[in-house]
């Protein structure tokens, strides 16, 4: 069968979360021509935030992450080009070059290119890489080269103190791994929520057994004599910790090469617009790759999310099956570490009183971040009930009585009233 289509044909280019969504969102808003997902991976789409999680821990095989089976695609008509590198986007011919060479022809286009974990630049990360203990966390290689090292007694080295760098340490300990975390900034998390959220985590961490280090920066490794392994991690202060492995979870970039080299506007993303429509009306994109204008924030944001890619996959097919619609949704996450159940709605960022409805030391509680007032977002912590109210409340974008909200005598779901629309940000 030959790669190159004459015919109208719709493909989307990344096979992870918001590319599957993508090409099923078509089908099921009346698109019924060829269509056709590519990935690099040699998977069908899957999930990805089980990999630091069950995955690691090895509770799961690959084939529980996929997203759908391969009936599915067959049954929606929906083809696939795994193990497939898109080298360069002819826009001008409409054309998507491979990196063999071969070529197809596409009459409208999806981008959903995900992101990739940043690397390390300190002057031994080259290095590192090339040897086998040294690891990046973001697909399902990447896990299954980790959790080989998981067993009693081995020293693990987490580099960051992020949600993934948190739930490698968590999944770790529970396979009797000894783990250190190193984090650059004064607090983990630091960047997505409060110092009292921060640490409650660092107290649940140590408490587990984790030797978890702030204020640290990592500035050498040194290896065996072979120099196929890190041997331990250098820090500042003189201090060095051995490692019989490494794991680094540092954070996200965002895939853009392919967009910008095909001259589609690029800002901390690929730049869509309120429909996921990019600078090309023939192509859309969604996922961690976009940055986009966010109804809730008022401001242009890019998110890494598993909603925001499933629910942006869903307004780009609208786009491309002639159905154009807002995308307004409110931002929300989760993260699992021990048996905590944390899940977030909003962007506290900005916020001026922090608020806490239930007891840390229960591990069972809400955090509210107020800004002038008004809700902006809340992490809630082994409450998923409280949690779906809380998701209305940050969406109704309007003020509430910090005392009624710390109060647990007064129902959340009181509080929240009639579902209303969100309102931008000031």
């Amino acid at each position: 069968m030959s790669d190159t289509h004459t015919e109208d044909h719709i493909y989307i280019v990344g096979a992870g979360h918001a590319g599957g969504e993508l090409a099923f969102a078509l089908r099921q808003q009346g698109y019924a021509g060829p269509l056709t997902v590519i990935g690099e991976e040699a998977y069908l789409p899957y999930q990805r935030p089980p990999l630091s999680k069950a995955y690691l821990k090895g509770e799961c095989e690959a084939t529980a992450l996929y997203l759908r089976q391969q009936a599915a695609y067959e049954k929606a008509n929906i083809g696939l080009l795994l193990s497939r590198r898109v080298e360069r986007i002819d826009r001008a011919n409409k054309k998507l070059v491979f990196d063999d060479g071969r070529e197809v022809t596409y009459s409208k286009l999806g981008l959903a290119t995900g992101g990739r974990a940043r690397r390390m630049t300190i002057s031994d990360a080259a290095r590192a890489e090339r040897t086998r203990n040294f690891h990046y966390l973001r697909n399902i290689d990447d896990v299954m080269a980790i959790r080989e090292r998981f067993q009693e007694g081995q020293r693990l080295v987490v580099i960051g103190g992020g949600y993934v760098g948190l739930e490698v340490a968590a999944s770790a300990i529970a396979r009797d791994v000894k783990v250190t975390v190193l984090e650059a900034l004064p607090r983990v998390l630091a960047r997505v929520t409060a110092p009292q959220m921060s640490e409650f985590y660092e107290t649940i961490h140590r408490n587990a057994g984790v030797d978890l280090r702030t204020n640290i920066e990592v500035t050498g490794l040194d290896f065996n004599e072979a120099g196929d392994a890190v041997t331990a991690v250098h820090c500042t202060g003189g201090v060095v910790i051995p490692a019989d492995f490494v794991v680094v979870g540092i954070g996200l970039l965002p895939n853009t090469e392919l967009a910008q080299a095909a001259g589609l506007e690029v800002d901390n993303g690929i730049v869509v617009n309120e429909y996921a429509v990019t600078s090309d009306p023939d192509i859309v994109a969604a996922g961690d790759c976009t940055s986009h204008p966010s109804v809730f924030c008022g401001r242009r944001i890019r998110l890494e999310s598993v909603p925001n890619a499933v629910e942006q996959a869903r307004v780009a097919a609208g786009s491309l099956a002639g159905k154009p619609k807002v995308y307004d949704s409110v931002p929300w996450f989760w993260s699992d570490q021990y048996d905590l159940k944390l899940q977030m709605t909003g962007l506290s960022q900005g916020y001026d009183q922090f608020v806490l409805r239930g007891s840390m030391q229960n591990k069972s509680f809400a955090a509210f971040y107020l800004k002038q007032g008004r809700l902006i977002a809340v992490d809630a912590v082994n409450r998923a009930q409280e949690f779906m109210v809380a998701k209305r409340m940050v969406a109704a974008c309007k003020p509430f009585d910090p005392a009624a909200l710390a109060d647990e005598t007064v129902p959340l779901k009181n509080l929240a009233g009639p579902v209303q629309a969100a309102a931008p940000q000031a």
